[in-house]
């Protein structure tokens, strides 16, 4: 078939020429097409969502794709015309190597906030309430206790809000945990969870996963130690190669149960709406006795700073009391601003968008390394890939050099693990696959670095 004469390339034309459906490999096509000339300058892209139809993609992928191809001057996005061929590329990614990591996450695993959807119709939809600057307190608004309870994976005894997931989390923990106890801990953990233990004077005890989560023989052994809670993580955002099933979560909550002292269950759903399905919760056999924290800053921004704390009330009550000495609550307006989000078509669409972008750039982040030889592990939800490295320090000051901050692996274990791993947080990569080839080499080389010092 002849190059199309016509400005607006057809979705039919462009998906014959698309072999890989994948986010890269539709980039990577068209990128080929334009740099040849059998695309023109100034011809107008298919929309996303009519390409996604004709090549039985996501939306999310082709987004993926044409974010790749605006990231490397190759089109541009106007608001009336679309995504046309940019008349001159405005660079060269081929000749150019991309240098500022310093302005990419690679560590903590910060979301890009070029995915979240917007917050204005959100937030003028809060300005309603007839509650609005009411003196007093709600814990939960209405809306929002509306919008949330039929999301959730078990019956709670009482509900309350907080600030972001890591205001939470860290309420919930002291809740269930005083100073100088011993907590058990779904490993591996986030960044900086275990610091924030010993900040709260509490000792962590790790416990082990296997394929479907932590393992009923890693947790027993650590029950041994009569932990008085246990951190768990159901969504596996930091996991090395599991995801949870439920069948874990029940073998999980029988060990629980039959353990001669109460142990409190806390749920860290860090990823919350951004989980590809709702992740199992020990909360669906042992509600009295846990509580389930979810996190929704990753999804729809952090100045939405409200996630949700469900289960024990007594637990509940604990974080109530622990915040600010009981006087704490969350803006109704930033309730309700939330409330709004979870049931807008408009801002699920986004969430689902960047669930598929998340895992595109997972996937080809993986897939660049292995294919520099590197030994490179990831949880099917997980927001980071593990890399294997001769010696973690050197490994890290290696690509400290190269201006690329990455995280230690041993700092989200409890003991170091016996293969040394370097934690890369995939969220905010660029959707560029010449870029991530750039990047992956870069961390293959780092990956087998030894540095020896020496005294004169």
């Amino acid at each position: 078939m002849s190059s199309p004469t016509i400005s607006r390339i057809s979705s039919e034309w462009l998906a014959e020429r698309v072999v890989d459906r994948g986010a890269v490999g539709i980039g990577d096509a068209v990128a080929a097409l334009i740099r040849s000339g059998e695309v023109e300058r100034g011809a107008q892209l298919p929309t996303i969502r009519e390409f996604a139809r004709v090549t039985g993609t996501s939306v999310g992928t082709v987004l993926a794709a044409w974010n790749s191809l605006r990231e490397a001057g190759l089109v541009e996005t106007h608001r009336r015309a679309g995504t046309t061929v940019a008349l001159e590329p405005t660079v060269s990614p081929r000749s150019t190597p991309f240098s500022d990591w310093s302005a990419i996450d690679l560590a903590q695993s910060a979301p890009d906030i070029a995915l979240q959807p917007e917050l204005g119709a959100a937030l003028l939809s809060t300005l309603d309430s007839k509650n609005l600057n009411v003196f007093g307190r709600e814990y939960m608004t209405e809306r929002l206790l509306s919008a949330v309870a039929p999301t959730w994976p078990f019956e709670p005894e009482a509900w309350a809000t907080a600030g972001g997931g890591t205001e939470a989390l860290l309420l919930a923990t002291a809740a269930a945990a005083p100073p100088g106890s011993l907590v058990a801990v779904d490993e591996p953990v986030g960044p900086g969870f275990l610091d924030t233990l010993r900040d709260l004077q509490l000792t962590a005890v790790g416990v082990a996963a296997d394929a479907e989560g932590p393992t009923v023989a890693s947790l027993r052994e650590a029950l041994k130690q009569n932990p008085v809670a246990f951190i768990f993580q159901p969504g596996a955002p930091f996991a090395v190669s599991h995801s949870v099933s439920p069948k874990r979560a029940a073998e999980l909550a029988e060990v629980l149960a039959a353990h001669s002292e109460r142990v409190w269950v806390v749920e860290d759903d860090s990823i919350g709406p951004l989980a590809r399905s709702e992740s199992p919760s020990i909360g669906s056999h042992l509600a009295g006795q846990v509580i389930r924290i979810r996190s929704y800053c990753k999804a729809f921004g952090i100045d939405v700073r409200t996630s949700v704390l469900a289960g024990s009330k007594e637990l509940i009550d604990r974080t109530i009391a622990l915040r600010s000495h009981g006087v704490g609550s969350n803006s109704r307006i930033l309730q309700d601003t939330l409330a709004y989000l979870i049931g807008s078509a408009e801002a699920q669409a986004s969430v689902s968008s960047a669930k598929s972008i998340y895992a595109a750039r997972r996937t080809a982040l993986t897939n660049a390394l292995r294919s520099e030889g590197v030994t490179v592990f990831a949880g099917p939800e997980s927001v980071v890939v593990w890399v294997e490295v001769r010696d973690e320090t050197d490994a890290l000051l290696a690509l400290a050099r190269q201006g690329i901050s990455v995280g230690a692996g041993s700092k989200s274990f409890v003991h170091a693990p016996s293969r040394p791993l370097l934690r890369i947080s995939i969220t905010q990569l660029p959707d560029d696959s010449v870029v991530i080839g750039q990047l992956a080499r870069t961390i293959a080389q780092a990956s087998s670095a030894s540095t020896r010092e020496y005294f004169d």
